[in-house]
């Protein structure tokens, strides 16, 4: 089995992939020497990956506890025909800065890191590094690579306290720099085809499109209390080239193998322009 992750190695989705990875090896399936976590530059190639074949799986972040929901997967989860999240697992983000040691905070003049460890290490930067470009890049490991080839010492970087094969001086703060110590992000497992969802699972997720008019996500929310179904998370995104109109992204309580959860979809479908199933799961 080979898993696509957001790369280099080392990146939160690399840890969230090995562990994937491991979990697929219970019952008759068991992992072996071929199978392996193969990192990609961004999210569309690693979700073009999955639909092209090249790889069996993906493991996706799609809600961190501290920001919501990770927009952009999202986004291409829903556009993605034919994907579905089979399994979820989530990780504990302990932020840490990589620097060269010996060089004075103040001296940083350079930050590297994914945009959303830059904003959930807002309030150390500013406290600390006040004059620092924070520099965007594509993963948090990417962003260790970065400053590691800045031998002036000039340049730091925002990683996982897992992190290795520092060198040329480089360490690790002793201590989360992160503005919230409790933070954890949600992973999915996406796989191709709709025969890829397991027949029971914890939890169900889908989108769906309200009518543009008063009272419409009222009569949503009420089909969803009808057959007794507990919403886990309901976030909603604006409709490409449809001003005005609002996708909701939901996660209920239940298994998709129960009936009443088929009767649900079927009249939500009903009741809305649009439903789209977009997993079934349960935790890693």
């Amino acid at each position: 089995m080979k898993i696509a992750f957001l790369g280099p190695e080392g990146s939160y989705s690399h840890l969230a992939a090995q562990s994937f990875l491991a979990s697929e090896s219970t019952g008759e399936y068991k992992v072996n020497d071929w199978d392996e976590c193969i990192p990609f530059r961004n999210f569309p190639e690693v979700f073009e990956a999955v639909i092209a074949g090249r790889v069996d799986a993906a493991a996706i972040p799609i809600e961190n506890s501290l920001q919501g929901g990770i927009l952009q997967n999202l986004d291409l989860l829903q556009d993605s025909k034919d994907l579905y999240a089979v399994k979820e697992t989530v990780l504990r983000v302990d932020h840490r800065l990589i620097y060269k040691q010996g060089v004075k905070l103040s001296d940083i003049g350079r930050v590297y890191s994914h945009r959303q460890a830059l904003d959930q290490c807002a309030a150390f930067l500013t406290r600390e590094i006040p004059f620092a470009s924070l520099r965007d890049v594509e993963s948090t490991a990417f962003g260790v690579s970065r400053a590691l080839e800045d031998e002036s010492g000039k340049s730091a970087a925002i990683a996982g306290a897992h992190a290795a094969n520092l060198r040329g001086g480089f360490v690790m703060s002793e201590e989360s720099i992160a503005d919230e110590k409790n933070n954890y992000t949600h992973f999915l497992l996406i796989k191709k085809g709709e025969a890829a969802l397991p027949k029971e699972s914890a939890r169900v997720f889908f989108s769906t499109v309200c009518p543009h008019r008063p009272g419409s996500l009222l009569e949503l929310l009420q089909v969803i209390a009808k057959y007794g179904i507990n919403m886990t998370k309901i976030e909603s995104r604006p409709v490409k080239d449809r001003p005005g109109d609002y996708r909701f992204f939901i996660e209920a309580d239940c298994s998709i193998g129960e009936t009443q959860v088929k009767d649900m979809l079927a009249a939500i479908k009903e009741h809305t322009l649009e439903c789209k199933l977009l997993g079934a799961y349960s935790h890693n």
